[in-house]
């Protein structure tokens, strides 16, 4: 389908639109966080506050983001395996996190507070925007029963 393409009609005939909203919302709103984050820490807490808001954006972000993109990359399998694969991404995620944070606890090069504050903000902006982006695209359903009852 072409880029210039509307993004209504884009929505009516790629199932995956609003998930694509979603995840370029998402992109959107981790950048805009990022932006904002490094523009109040950077001056405040000098190198470590910006390495404070690239690691909790990073990790904030990414998680919510790598979880919609393995959605979107498993829409063509089987429903179990998409599942599986879901699950199984989430939970590397988990244990990669934890890890991260387990490594970066008794390191001193960046700020905690912009980490917490980044982290924090990225999940709940990251997911607040894909919301939006998946609410705000309008996808049709069509229901089965209704259509062979019509055709009666």
């Amino acid at each position: 389908m072409a880029e210039d393409t509307p993004d209504i009609v884009r929505a009516f005939t790629d199932p995956l639109g609003a998930l694509k909203a979603g995840l370029r919302y998402g992109l959107i709103g981790l950048v805009a966080l990022t932006v904002i984050g490094l523009a109040v820490w950077w001056p405040s807490a000098g190198t470590p506050g910006l390495w404070g808001v690239l690691i909790g954006a990073g990790v904030g972000g990414g998680f919510i983001l790598v979880t919609l993109l393995i959605v979107l990359t498993t829409s063509k399998l089987p429903p179990f395996t998409s599942m599986y694969v879901i699950m199984g991404s989430w939970f590397v995620k988990m244990v990669a996190v934890i890890a991260l944070l387990a490594v970066l606890k008794n390191m001193d090069f960046y700020s905690k507070g912009a980490l917490v504050s980044m982290l924090i903000g990225a999940i709940v902006i990251v997911l607040g925007a894909e919301m939006y982006g998946i609410l705000r695209t309008r996808v049709p359903y069509v229901d089965e029963v209704a259509d062979d009852a019509s055709t009666e």
